[in-house]
């Protein structure tokens, strides 16, 4: 049975119209100018690296052509125009390796039904600033994306009732460009705060 053809804007994902051409990769032109503002927004220190997978709609890590990835073997990884390119799974990922700096900030239930940020993750946010933030797949979460050492991912509770999850190799992470709060398309240094956190 073949496969129908689902829109390639992250957030929709729902079926092409049955008069789409057969090379139409949105649903329409609103989800078309969306996915190009996410494309755009993903800062080059990522776009740049040949770490990209796709991923599953369960987060599972997926090759270009769909067969399971792996954050620890880079014959799995691609350019980030590949796995843009790519209609495999829900969306995409960006896989943390040593040697790069690349770290990311997890913060999980951090956002309010208004996408108000709560008072523990808005002190994570103002300590990391300058850097590049984006919304997570839920929706109620960020990412916290920047340049600093961590050669161990570790969960920090913090006072407030929030955890901030860290994450420097060995780990992909869900990636949506979907840009928070004007931060900047570039990756700050994390490395101050990752200092005061653990």
């Amino acid at each position: 049975m073949p496969r129908t053809p689902r829109c390639q804007h992250e957030p929709c994902r729902g079926p092409l119209p049955i008069t789409a051409r057969t090379d139409a990769r949105y649903c329409s032109g609103r989800c078309r100018t969306a996915a190009c503002r996410a494309r755009r927004s993903i800062p080059r220190e990522l776009t740049s690296r040949p770490r990209w997978v796709r991923r599953s709609a369960r987060k599972v890590p997926l090759t270009t052509g769909g067969a399971t990835a792996s954050s620890t073997d880079p014959g799995t990884w691609a350019r980030y125009r590949e796995a843009a390119a790519s209609d495999a799974g829900a969306g995409l990922g960006y896989v943390l390796a040593d040697g790069d700096g690349v770290v990311c900030l997890d913060l999980d239930h951090c956002l309010t039904a208004d996408g108000e940020v709560v008072g523990w993750a808005q002190n994570i946010l103002d300590a990391a600033r300058p850097t590049w933030v984006e919304r997570s797949v839920s929706g109620d979460g960020l990412h916290v994306w920047g340049l600093g050492e961590l050669q161990h991912g570790r969960r920090i509770a913090l006072d407030g009732g929030g955890t901030v999850e860290l994450y420097g190799t060995g780990r992909y992470i869900a990636v949506t460009g979907q840009t928070f709060g004007g931060t900047p398309q570039r990756l700050g240094d994390l490395g101050p705060l990752i200092r005061e956190l653990l």
